[in-house]
């Protein structure tokens, strides 16, 4: 059986943030974007739709949390190296997002944040392989 997950976060303003995940190299996925929201592969079989906000609300019946001032989901992206790391992250501070903490280097493990010009925070890492 073929899996898929599907992540959707919300933005103010659509035309901005698909500017802001095509500068972070993420394809668009017309098939499954129009003027509610767009869809981005971020990996096989993972898709992440940037939705209007208002567009979202009439999915649920819960009050829409403003990723600016709440923390809602840890969408965390792996790379092959600290220097993809450091790459997309400084593509996505040129394209209007926000470190909003110094990167950190655990060792095993070195990442970055991300938050989108809406406040969404996506995290960037690398993994170490164990000896």
């Amino acid at each position: 059986m073929t899996s898929s997950m599907w992540v959707s976060i919300t933005s103010a303003d659509l035309a901005r943030s698909a500017a802001f995940y095509e500068a972070l190299g993420f394809p668009v996925n017309p098939d499954f974007s129009d003027e509610h929201g767009t869809c981005f592969e971020l990996a096989d079989n993972l898709h992440l739709m940037v939705v209007a906000r208002d567009f979202f609300a009439t999915m649920t019946t819960k009050e829409i949390a403003d990723p600016r001032t709440h923390a809602q989901v840890g969408l965390n992206l792996t790379r092959d190296s600290r220097d993809e790391v450091d790459a997309i992250v400084e593509k996505g501070i040129a394209a209007g997002g926000h470190e909003p903490q110094p990167a950190q280097d655990l060792g095993f493990m070195y990442s970055r944040d991300l938050e989108d010009p809406d406040g969404n925070n996506l995290g960037f890492l690398c993994i170490s392989p164990a000896d």
